[in-house]
């Protein structure tokens, strides 16, 4: 697939110099992906091009029959430093930076014998593969590139008359350039080639640079950049009038199972808003992983319901019934394959897409008759404890956090009431934090036999956000025509502290028994005499969750 050109509005700015179409004659190739590189180089020399190359590449043209010159032949200087200077020459750079149509630029190459370049084909050392399978640093230093970004630079500033490759994906496109325009290229090809080259260099320094600051424990550097490779593009963002696409992370940060990375076993194209909500659906039942089959069903990047059970159908039954109504058009994802009794269960109303570890043949059958209705496979589940960077554009500039990896147990916690919660009521306090870390601040999750009853999201009061959850709570009652709130006997969880008493009072009066937050308010000593009156058990955690 050939990337794309990007949009530009306006007028397009005139020709740098040269003419507008430029015959291609000789190109340099020197690359360390040699993907398709026998019939690409067989077809440019087809056309008459002549070829110049270094190293293994010259090597892998020598045996497949192709003429090629090496290039320590047109700089009369052998590779030396074990490599490391092979084409930082005149005769390589003057080649590829002259001006065709400047007589000064033409009376020093033929002073001193600099034959022009017309095409350039170069991709990198493969540093972030390097990075990814986690060499030691002296071979990361080796792997870090100089001259195939140099030409590539130099080659996409002289787009007037070079053209300039460093993607596989793009041979074809230049072949068919080629054919298209009697074995030349036109400027807005090379233009587009020149931006994709600029873009791929600056994506190599970023890998290079992120690499060396986390190796010498710089944490925030002077000085950042973040690489993005397009993954697909997207009929728009949030709302119709918004442009968007997808990328891809680029380096180790790319790796591991996630919304990213999966594979897409049926239905139509993702949207922004389907890539967003499933991220944060995947997340969210990562943090189950090793636990009994857990369901995630999001709304707006929210969860709506969350469960786990001794089976998947189970999970899924419960975290629907937390609010049904949200659950329609929602995202659904799962720590376990789906299997045919979770795939009937889940086509039984709208559901956007669900994403897996796997899918079973009988899950399959199940989809197959819902063409709409994505499903998208990972492998695995994430690590929720991984190391990363949270970025955030604000107007200006960028906002940059460590990813929230926050995880407490049994052990972090510290009873602040005089009723210490039972074994039940912890159960139940870890699950709803777990959901809390993920739902938008200020958050209030009620669970209860581990699934939840009730969430509350996104408010800018906190009892208010206790109340939506306890009235969620009676809706889900309403509709299961339970005898009782299921709020009754619950656990609740707040992202953060309670800054009044008035939020407990209120998980009180829905009949919770339990109640787990960060504590860290001035008016703690008032909220633990609100909960010691109402007979709660409350335990603090020391670690807040906001979610914005």
């Amino acid at each position: 697939m050939t990337s794309p050109a990007p949009e530009t509005g306006g007028t397009a700015p005139a020709p740098e110099t040269g003419a507008e179409t430029w015959p291609l004659r000789r190109a340099l190739i020197s690359v360390s992906d040699k993907t398709g590189l026998v019939p690409f180089a067989r077809a440019l020399a087809a056309r008459g091009v002549d070829l110049v190359s270094t190293g293994g590449t010259a090597r892998a043209l020598a045996e497949a029959g192709l003429a090629v010159t090496e290039v320590a032949e047109i700089t009369g200087t052998p590779e030396m430093l074990d490599g490391r200077v092979k084409t930082l020459h005149p005769a390589v750079h003057g080649g590829l930076l002259a001006l065709r149509e400047d007589p000064a630029h033409q009376a020093a190459m033929a002073a001193h014998g600099i034959a022009p370049i017309d095409l350039l084909v170069v991709n990198l050392y493969p540093f972030e593969a390097t990075v990814a399978r986690g060499a030691d640093y002296a071979e990361m230093v080796e792997n870090i590139d100089i001259g195939g970004p140099a030409m590539l630079r130099a080659a996409a500033k002289n787009h007037a008359h070079v053209a300039v490759v460093t993607d596989v994906e793009d041979y074809d496109a230049l072949l068919a350039e080629l054919s298209a325009n009697d074995g030349a290229t036109t400027l807005p090809f090379r233009r587009r080639l020149a931006q994709i080259a600029y873009a791929r260099t600056a994506a190599y320094d970023a890998a290079v640079s992120g690499w060396l600051a986390a190796a010498i424990g710089e944490e925030m550097p002077r000085r950042r950049v973040w690489a993005g490779s397009l993954r697909q593009g997207l009929r728009y963002g949030e709302n119709p009038h918004q442009r968007a696409a997808f990328y891809a992370a680029a380096g180790p940060a790319a790796a591991g199972p996630g919304a990213a990375n999966a594979r897409q076993a049926q239905g139509k194209a993702l949207s922004y808003n389907n890539i967003n909500d499933t991220d944060a659906a995947f997340e969210l039942v990562s943090e189950f992983a090793g636990g009994p089959p857990a369901c995630v069903i999001v709304k707006h990047a929210n969860p709506c319901g969350v469960a786990t059970a001794p089976s998947l159908s189970e999970a899924y039954a419960r975290a629907r019934d937390c609010d049904a109504t949200s659950a329609f058009g929602g995202i659904v994802a799962l720590s376990r394959p789906l299997d045919g009794a979770t795939a009937e269960a889940i086509a039984e109303i709208f559901t956007e897409v669900v994403i897996a570890p796997g899918a079973d043949d009988a899950a399959r059958q199940v989809f197959a008759a819902r063409r709409n209705l994505r499903l998208l496979l990972t492998g695995g589940l994430a690590d929720p404890l991984r190391a990363g960077q949270a970025v955030r554009q604000v107007a200006g500039g960028f906002l940059v956090q460590d990813r929230d990896a926050g995880r407490i147990g049994p052990e972090d916690l510290r009873t602040v009431t005089a009723r210490t919660p039972s074994e039940a009521e912890l159960a139940d306090m870890l699950f709803a934090w777990r959901v809390a870390k993920h739902v938008k601040s200020n958050a209030i999750v009620y669970a209860r036999d581990g699934a939840t009853v009730g969430i509350g999201a996104g408010q800018m009061s906190r009892v208010d956000s206790t109340r939506i959850a306890a009235r969620k709570a009676a809706d889900m009652a309403e509709a299961l025509g339970l005898a009782e709130l299921p709020t009754r006997g619950a656990a609740v969880a707040s992202d953060a502290f309670f800054p009044f008493p008035d939020g407990v009072l209120a998980a009180a009066e829905a009949g919770a028994t339990a109640l787990i937050q960060p504590g860290g308010s001035v008016r703690d000593d008032e909220v633990i005499a609100a909960a010691d009156a109402a007979g709660l058990a409350m335990v603090f955690t020391g670690q807040r969750h906001f979610r914005h």
